[in-house]
């Protein structure tokens, strides 16, 4: 993958990864997840779901320029940004054992990028 697929290919985990967050900030914000107005009228819901389209558009166009083998490991860094941003903005712990499975991942996106 050139540079240029590779860093819009991390941004658009980034924006998944973030997306997560808001779906969280989302669910916290709800007095009552049963009305119907608690889910329409959610900013942080509509925000992430705004988001998750974009990501998705841009994710398509990393797919047409790279092969999915290379593309798709990418999605693994997820498993390591979520736990940083849950802890950054919403106070969430991070155990031991999400950082070393997390090096793993980013272990294992080095072996697959360099593979080919």
């Amino acid at each position: 993958m050139t540079p240029l697929i590779t860093t819009i290919t991390v941004l658009c985990v980034l924006g998944i990864s973030l997306g997560q967050v808001l779906f969280k900030q989302a669910a916290l914000s709800m007095h009552d997840a049963t009305a119907w107005r608690d889910w329409v009228f959610n900013g942080w819901l509509i925000a992430a779901l705004a988001l998750y389209g974009v990501t998705t558009l841009v994710w398509i166009w990393v797919l047409r320029h790279a092969p999915l083998h290379l593309a798709y490991p990418f999605m693994g860094l997820a498993f390591l940004i979520v736990p940083c941003l849950g802890w950054l903005f919403l106070g969430e712990p991070i155990r031991i054992p999400t950082l070393i499975g997390g090096a793993l991942i980013l272990l294992g996106i080095t072996v697959t990028a360099h593979a080919s």
